[in-house]
């Protein structure tokens, strides 16, 4: 395999990315039907292999496989309070399921293969049909055989509106991931290999924004935009700086913040997510998107570039606060503590044996893998936490390994106490919380869903390699 270099990517890909990503935007995948007051927003989503000009012209396209035919899959848009029924198809050559990452619903809807459903065969469909309690920026891919499907282009976001959104003049989704590939444009093999698992997991060395790599966005002066971040990659990790560009940050993982300057960088993890308001200046500024969270590889990103006759400035004032979600309050104070220790992972005394048998990482000591039956086994595996339903719960999460790790907990949402002993301010809302090294977190929920749900790294290879539980909320 050819690696292919930052500059070659970019002046392939300038040609190929359309009004698209032009614009920043990610079509919408209009409902099937709607009920007449709104209340149940209908779509069909389709798994198929296809191709997409992820590089650009010259360059072939890449074999992917899609929803609908589409990299990444169609934006799916529904308000706060609705239902979503989602008919999942499967036409690809494995079983599937959908997750859909971050959403507050019922345990069988939760698209966890031996956990809350059977997987869904070859030629075989399913049915997804849930409420959506909070707004915010969500997404939806594959919970089988993960790292080769997601690596393969399986993910959309899911987009919930408040009930009343805030004014922006544009609204604007980019899903973030990466590929490995060849100097063909095709997708590198080599899905699970105990390299990847037992280090950072896969990083590719293309770099996307929805499906493409990018070259230029364009704002047009004075505009304000709402811009939703999604990380979709398998496992590479974001911080992204902004430069001069006023950049404020409005939420996390779906869930509202107090307005803050996003200066320092927004740091994602595989699984986050984060909402911005970008505030555009005068016509011919320009601004370079960077990513520099891995320590000397920092890269231009994307350029955005200040074009137009006049300014817009629809939407002014003060960055706005989004209305909070209806998530119930957990009580630190009292609530039973439960502990949560990461270990394992390359160079980690005792794990040479466990990685013979595929397994490179623990949670309290036990790894937990999914790749009986060609990765096809699912996750049926016995809770390691029960949870008494309604009771509030702390976490005491400690990344003991040379690694970071983003983990993700289905089914609840929580709020962040501390990091390393030191209480945050604003104890965000999360459904992933990103770990660096040595790392120590106090998270906090109420167990108010009931059911059996994944707690993993949201770092795809370390998952199927040992990085994931359950717990039971009963």
């Amino acid at each position: 395999m050819v690696a292919w270099t930052r500059r070659r990517f970019l002046q392939a890909g300038a040609a190929g990315l359309g009004a698209g990503l032009g614009t920043g935007l990610v079509p919408p995948l209009m409902p099937l039907s709607a009920a007449s007051a709104g209340a149940v927003r209908e779509f069909t989503l389709v798994a198929q292999p296809g191709r997409a000009p992820v590089v650009g012209a010259p360059h072939p396209e890449t074999a992917v496989w899609t929803y609908n035919g589409a990299f990444p899959g169609p934006l799916l848009r529904a308000r706060q309070g609705e239902t979503l029924r989602v008919n999942f198809v499967n036409r690809l050559p494995d079983p599937s399921t959908i997750h859909w990452h971050g959403i507050r619903l019922p345990n069988a809807m939760d698209g966890v293969p031996g956990l809350t459903q059977p997987p869904v065969p070859p030629g075989g469909e399913f049915r997804y049909e849930f409420r959506l309690p909070d707004a915010g920026t969500y997404w939806y891919h594959p919970h089988l055989d993960s790292s080769r499907q997601l690596g393969r282009g399986l993910y959309g976001a899911l987009i919930v509106d408040e009930a009343a959104p805030p004014a922006f003049d544009r609204d604007v989704v980019w899903v973030l991931s990466d590929f490995v590939l060849g100097a063909d444009a095709s997708i590198a093999g080599g899905f699970g290999n105990m390299f990847d698992a037992a280090h950072a997991g896969r990083i590719g060395n293309t770099v996307m924004i929805n499906g493409r790599v990018p070259a230029e966005v364009t704002l047009r002066p004075g505009e304000r935009v709402r811009l939703r971040l999604v990380n979709a990659a398998n496992a590479r990790i974001f911080r992204l700086r902004f430069g001069r560009l006023p950049a404020t940050l409005l939420a996390l993982d779906g869930h509202p913040v107090e307005p803050v300057s996003a200066g320092e960088g927004v740091v994602l993890g595989p699984g986050m997510r984060a909402d911005l308001l970008l505030e555009a200046g005068a016509d011919g500024e320009r601004h370079t998107v960077v990513d520099d969270y891995y320590r000397g590889r920092a890269y231009r990103l994307v350029d955005l570039a200040v074009a137009g006759a006049s300014p817009i400035a629809r939407a002014q004032g003060a960055p706005p606060r989004l209305p909070d979600n209806p998530l119930a309050e957990p009580v630190p104070e009292g609530a039973e503590r439960l502990k949560l220790v990461m270990g394992g992972g390359a160079m980690s005394p005792g794990m040479r044996e466990a990685m013979r048998a595929g397994a490179a990482w623990t949670i309290n000591g036990k790894a937990q893998t999914g790749h009986a039956a060609g990765g096809h086994a699912g996750h049926a595996h016995a809770p390691m936490y029960r949870l008494r339903l309604g009771r509030s719960y702390v976490f005491e999460v400690h990344n003991d390994t040379r690694w970071p790790h983003p983990l993700h907990i289905h089914g609840v949402a929580f709020r962040v106490l501390s990091m390393n002993g030191r209480p945050l301010a604003q104890r965000p809302w999360r459904d992933t919380v990103l770990l660096e090294p040595e790392m120590r977190a106090e998270i906090a929920f109420v167990a108010d869903n009931p059911g059996d749900w994944m707690i993993h790294c949201h770092i795809l290879e370390h998952q199927e390699a040992g990085l994931m539980t359950s717990m039971r909320i009963e």
